[in-house]
């Protein structure tokens, strides 16, 4: 509540009834009644078997550059208004049911959401140390494919911020992983940030000196740069649409950058390239093969935790 106060907005509680907790929302008004929604949970795990789970990964980057975002756009009122929301109860036990912060809102709101942005995991460098910043400064935006023009955005800024490289991939190459889940259900038109579950996901050593001050600044510009041209769009329709084509284009960046790290790298590309020939004129994989590229995704993540 007091970093968006000394942002110079006016934030005030919302009760999660079924929780217990409150989300805390802000809002910036615009010249249209309609609005961006900016969002990050901000609840973690707290002390567990005397352990402290400090969630600087997960999610206090995000929480950060929700406010530097905030800060940056408290001021302007060019075309819609902009709803800065830190959701409660993301966490187990409640995720991905009824009492997530994230539900609440979208059951309470009554003004138009035209498009959601969500942050998790977005503090830390993608790969260890070693790999080169075309892998380690990736960021990864899922669900620019279900609302028309949005991929298309997302590619035109992929790079235009020194330090973050945000790649556009299909949202149902995961599960729902955060509270685009509620907004989705809604088909609300979403874009969910996230650089992947990292080796001290979920654990103690999730520790702020983990963390890449770099690339969550860059973060923070790249959303703001990207809010502020999402609040000047045509309105967008929500699409139950894939398009595997996008997001084999950025693992098949992904594995050539690595070509001269690890072997596998090699196996990658040559995957990649099968499977993008493999895709319809719509830029899609048939059914009996999506659970290859989906299976790409995952050892990507595993290997470069």
């Amino acid at each position: 509540m007091r970093a968006l106060r000394d942002a110079r907005l006016d934030p005030h509680e919302q009760l999660v009834p079924a929780c217990g907790g409150a989300n805390v929302l802000a809002t910036i008004p615009g010249e249209l009644d309609r609005f961006v929604l900016v969002a990050a949970h901000f609840d973690h795990l707290g002390e567990r078997g005397g352990e402290i789970f400090h969630g600087a990964d997960d999610n206090a980057a995000a929480v950060a550059i929700l406010v530097e975002v905030a800060r940056a756009l408290a001021n302007e009122r060019a075309g819609r208004g902009v709803i800065i929301a830190a959701f409660d109860a993301e966490e187990p036990p409640h995720f991905l049911t009824g009492a997530m912060g994230s539900f609440e809102f979208v059951r309470a709101n009554r003004a138009p959401i035209d498009f959601m942005v969500c942050m998790d995991l977005v503090g830390h460098r993608l790969g260890p140390a070693i790999v080169p910043d075309e892998v380690g400064d990736s960021l990864f935006a899922l669900g620019a494919e279900r609302s028309r023009g949005t991929f298309e955005l997302v590619s035109k800024l992929k790079r235009v911020e020194q330090g973050v490289i945000v790649r556009p991939v299909d949202a149902e190459i995961v599960p729902p992983l955060s509270d685009y889940a509620a907004f989705w259900q809604q088909r609300i038109p979403f874009l969910f940030l996230t650089a992947g579950r990292s080796r001290v996901y979920h654990t103690p050593d999730d520790t702020p000196e983990k963390l890449d001050t770099a690339k969550i600044a860059a973060t923070a510009r790249w959303l703001t740069r990207f809010v502020r041209e999402a609040r000047m769009r045509e309105p967008t329709a929500f699409t139950q649409t894939r398009f595997d084509r996008g997001t084999l284009e950025e693992v098949g960046e992904l594995a050539a950058a690595l070509m001269d790290y690890t072997p596998e790298a090699e196996i990658g590309c040559a995957r990649v390239a099968e499977l993008f020939a493999a895709c319809d004129r719509h830029g899609n994989l048939p059914e009996r093969r999506w659970h290859e590229l989906s299976w790409l995704v995952a050892t990507l993540e595993s290997r470069l935790a």
